[in-house]
């Protein structure tokens, strides 16, 4: 069995057994996200852009390309926002079938939980390796967040914006929220993903994150840029497993990725591979 302690977070990040109840949103052939049956209710008093049939609710067919789709998502939104559905964010998101597949459209990140449309993000593990032992930079989270203030976080961490890569993303990041230069960011080692499905008050996350790799250089101290985070300390990993272990103090889904991290690193035990399977149950 796997360790209950580590394995809390990862249930809290699948929290949902299956999209029952939840209703199919489809761009032409491809399924794309998840809506409430009250988020459908309210889209079909939009009946020139939402399309309803016995699959579920679509864009409208006339609209065939990126452009098209996201300018009617856009038009629908403000109206969605203001019946409680969902709030604007101001930063569009690429919307896709799969990580790897075309933008199908883009649309306000703020609408991304609402319609159960995939998102991605960047996480980086900044490490330092010292002769005692892996040492772990991490970021406290500015108490004014309002998605988990004063938690520890990731050195770097941030959604990718519409037309940008996952690296590309995280070079922008690493300097707007930790100052790291990009010719140091650009060393960052893709070491996999994790991924999950959370059922929330916004509606249903389907996130996928790009886990990376960074050693930081001694004498290099990574300093807030913006106001995403409070502070900066350098941490051992023993005393970071024992956060994650023991205590609601991480940001919910950093715990994944940091137990992704230990277990690379071989600092905790996962002898028949549950904790493993269990980091990358979200979208394809």
């Amino acid at each position: 069995m796997p360790d209950p302690a580590f394995q809390r977070h990862i249930d809290a990040c699948n929290n949902i057994g299956s999209p029952a109840g939840l209703i199919p949103f489809r761009m032409g052939a491809a399924q794309v996200g998840w809506v409430s049956p009250e988020l459908a209710k309210a889209l079909t008093f939009r009946p020139r852009d939402f399309h309803f049939d016995r699959d579920g609710v679509a864009l409208a067919a006339r609209l065939r390309s990126p452009g098209m789709r996201g300018e009617a998502l856009a038009q629908a939104l403000p109206t969605l926002a203001a019946g409680g559905f969902l709030r604007i964010r101001g930063e569009a998101f690429d919307v896709r079938e799969t990580t790897a597949g075309p933008t199908l459209a883009t649309i306000d990140r703020g609408a991304l939980p609402a319609f159960g449309i995939m998102s991605q993000g960047v996480h980086v593990n900044g490490l330092v390796r010292r002769a005692d032992g892996l040492h772990v930079w991490v970021g406290h989270r500015s108490p004014h967040k309002a998605v988990a203030p004063g938690q520890i976080d990731n050195i770097v961490a941030g959604g990718i914006p519409a037309g940008l890569s996952p690296t590309e993303c995280l070079v922008k990041e690493a300097d707007e929220e930790a100052k790291l230069s990009a010719g140091l960011a650009a060393g960052a080692r893709a070491v996999g993903r994790v991924s999950y499905v959370m059922a929330n008050a916004e509606g249903l996350r389907r996130d996928v994150l790009h886990c990376y790799d960074l050693d930081i250089p001694e004498g290099v101290v990574p300093q807030p840029n913006d106001d995403e985070v409070e502070r900066f300390e350098l941490w051992p990993a023993a005393r970071l497993i024992e956060a994650v272990r023991a205590t609601d103090n991480v940001k919910f889904n950093v715990n994944l990725v940091l137990i992704d991290l230990f277990l690379r690193e071989g600092l905790i035990h996962d002898p028949d591979g549950l904790l493993r399977a269990g980091l990358d149950q979200g979208p394809d």
